[in-house]
């Protein structure tokens, strides 16, 4: 019969170091984990994986005659959680349980018998894939009740700090000026349209007399701006500020639910899922973008989303591999390039996601190209893990091909759907472009394409070139310490208020109202370090969650630095915000962890390690209550409230945030 081949070395995307072959083509066997009281793996009676730090059970004789014909146990050191374990010392591999064996490679000694594995093979295959710690993170009931009841909870709270008093102020904030506008736009006409001159405070009356027909140039896609328009229509009309900002409200409070429920998937805890996300709910940038009608919010809720969809997609497909895998190796045949993983409806969901993601703004086309690619290197390690010898080949051919296609064609098509509106009014901006200019552009196209084709190029030309000067525009090296923040609001009827009129409205001789758009400093210095620490860990442990992690940062910030050209601002960085924040977690689950996913599998945790481990979870809770405490101090600044200029001075804490 076919044994389970050993695991490679490790990489970014799923296992960890494994002891290196003595070139005959098989491993030294560990010893086989002792059977637990919960089985790990939803399904049949068999023994589930023995918890880390209990004592092993007794192994029984040896029998040689089962031991020639019973598929070799994996090792626990590429389980996929990241734990390790050492292989038994001193027992050569033996060519008679190897088929793959042959004279040249034969030991010179015999081998030990190795005892029959009281596992099937495909629950060894799930835990070299998975982990025990993720195999066992939703075993029982209770555990999946807490699992989402924490996560509830701070999505709890960051409902309320970022619904409470929406509507303040009731102005168009920073560029409310354009999507706000646009949004009710599209519900009248189904199209951008232009207003009349200095519209804005009609508009904030409820007047909206001043919006014509004439189709407006705009060079954004449509999709963030119909979720505000719904926001409206749901909210309580144009006369109401708070509906203005409702949907990018629901959009923040949804982004603290989701890193809630991945960051307990990509940690296999639900503690530090929890803690993940509390630190975005309480987050400066996270909030004010919330609170502020912008697109960015629903370009970082759909890239999010896309992310664990590509999760969830991780977990079913290596799920599906185990399953596969132990059917080839118990009929006894090759894996060669390892078995097909079928249909990815969680991959395709992703792409319809990412497709909404860049049909909010363009930049969703870099969270497209870094998660489709992180997928596909999931997929080609754990068919390393497995024993596909040309792993990577056949990761990219059986897998690989097919996804860049399948993400590809749904995201282009989801993104062209997105412009439906466009599509059926005649009268949107460029619509017409193909009739009015014959056998010019892209002249294969059908006329409506082909507009819209040379629509988008105005929009790429417009975007590549745009370098009018701003106060606060702000390079992206800063962006990840926060820098150079956005000032959204601070109004002169506040500011210039003296006298009798100050004293009443703040109770000092001078008064400030603010949205400034910075981060919790305390939470974005902490992550920016933790971003060096991740990569560390990255390229010294391969660690795939800390790849993971790092991606959306590489796909929401690294691009920018090709356009420090033009002006941009510190506040486009609230699409990575939810990865800078698991970045932390992660850190932050190391040092609580001793520097390990979890103990070493049969070593017991001695009183020092104890000791250790209690002092860093304090300091870990001690950091996490100054960052709360933080956010608690700079909420006024963050929501308009109106309060001392000295007060709100206390919060410059740097000369560039002014």
């Amino acid at each position: 019969m076919a044994r389970v081949p050993p695991s490679d070395a490790s990489d970014p995307t799923g296992d960890t170091t494994v002891p290196p072959s003595d070139g005959s083509g098989s491993e030294p066997v560990p010893p086989t984990p002792a059977p637990a009281r919960v089985s790990a793996f939803g399904g049949g009676q068999h023994a589930a994986p023995r918890v880390p730090g209990a004592p092993p059970s007794p192994e029984p004789p040896a029998d040689p005659a089962a031991a020639a014909s019973a598929p070799a146990a994996p090792s626990a050191a590429a389980d996929g959680d990241g734990s390790a374990d050492a292989s038994v010392p001193g027992v050569p591999p033996s060519a008679a349980t190897d088929p793959r064996a042959t004279p040249d490679t034969a030991p010179l000694e015999p081998a030990a018998p190795v005892p029959p594995d009281p596992l099937p093979v495909r629950d060894r295959l799930l835990l070299r894939l998975l982990g025990q710690r993720a195999l066992l993170l939703d075993a029982t009931p209770r555990a999946r009740l807490i699992g989402w009841l924490w996560p509830l909870a701070v999505t709890v709270l960051a409902g309320v700090a970022r619904f409470w008093d929406l509507g303040r102020p009731h102005a168009l904030v920073f560029d409310e000026t354009y999507y706000v506008k646009d949004a009710y736009s599209l519900l009248v006409h189904g199209y951008e349209a232009q207003w009349t001159s200095d519209p804005n405070p009609a508009f904030e009356a409820g007047d909206v007399s001043g919006l014509g027909t004439a189709a407006e140039y705009v060079v954004h896609p449509q999709v963030g701006k119909w979720l505000i328009a719904l926001g409206i229509q749901l909210g309580g009309g144009v006369d109401s500020s708070a509906a203005w900002r409702l949907s990018v409200a629901v959009a923040g409070t949804l982004c603290v639910l989701l890193v809630a429920r991945i960051g307990r998937r990509l940690f296999a805890s639900t503690a530090l899922g929890t803690l993940a996300g509390l630190l975005l709910a309480v987050d400066g940038e996270a909030l004010v973008m919330s609170r502020t009608s912008l697109l960015d919010p629903f370009l970082t809720l759909f890239a999010l989303a896309a992310f664990g969809a590509l999760l969830l997609d991780r977990d079913q497909a290596r799920r599906r591999l185990a399953d596969r895998t132990a059917a080839l190796l118990e009929a006894g045949r090759d894996l060669r390039w390892g078995p097909g993983l079928g249909w990815r409806w969680w991959r395709l969901v992703a792409a319809a996601l990412l497709g909404l993601a860049t049909g909010t703004k363009w930049s969703g086309l870099y969270f497209l190209a870094v998660f489709g690619l992180l997928s596909v290197a999931w997929d080609a390690t754990a068919r390393r893990t497995i024993g596909v010898r040309h792993w990577l080949v056949a990761g990219i051919v059986r897998d690989g091909i097919v996804a860049g296609v399948v993400m590809t064609v749904a995201a282009g098509a989801v993104y062209v759907g997105s412009w439906w509106s466009w599509f059926v009014h005649p009268g949107a901006y460029g619509r017409q472009w193909a009739v009015e200019h014959p056998g010019e552009g892209v002249t294969w196209l059908p006329p409506a394409l082909r507009s819209l084709w040379k629509y988008h190029l105005d929009m790429w030309h417009f975007h590549n070139n745009l370098d009018s000067p701003h106060d606060y525009a702000a390079h992206p090296l800063g962006w990840i310490v926060q820098w150079r923040p956005t000032s959204f609001y601070y109004p002169k009827s506040v500011s210039g208020l003296t006298g009798q009129a100050a004293y009443d409205a703040c109770g000092a001789p001078s008064c400030s109202q603010a949205i400034t758009s910075i981060g919790n400093p305390v939470l974005w210095w902490c992550a920016a370090a933790a971003v060096v620490v991740a990569v560390v860990v990255l390229l010294r442990a391969r660690d795939w969650r800390a790849g993971a992690v790092l991606s959306g940062i590489a796909a929401g910030w690294l691009p920018w630095f090709a356009y420090a050209h033009r002006t941009i601002f510190t506040f486009y960085s609230v699409a990575f915000t939810p990865w800078m924040v698991l970045t932390l977690t992660y850190v932050l689950g190391l040092v609580v962890r001793g520097g390990t996913a979890e103990p070493v599998d049969g070593q017991d945790e001695d009183a020092w390690a104890a000791r250790d481990r209690r002092w860093a979870a304090g300091v870990v809770g001690a950091l996490v209550a100054l960052i709360v405490a933080v956010s608690v101090f700079f909420y006024p600044i963050w929501t308009a409230w109106v309060v001392p200029y000295q007060f709100w001075h206390l919060h410059m804490w740097l000369p560039s945030w002014i």
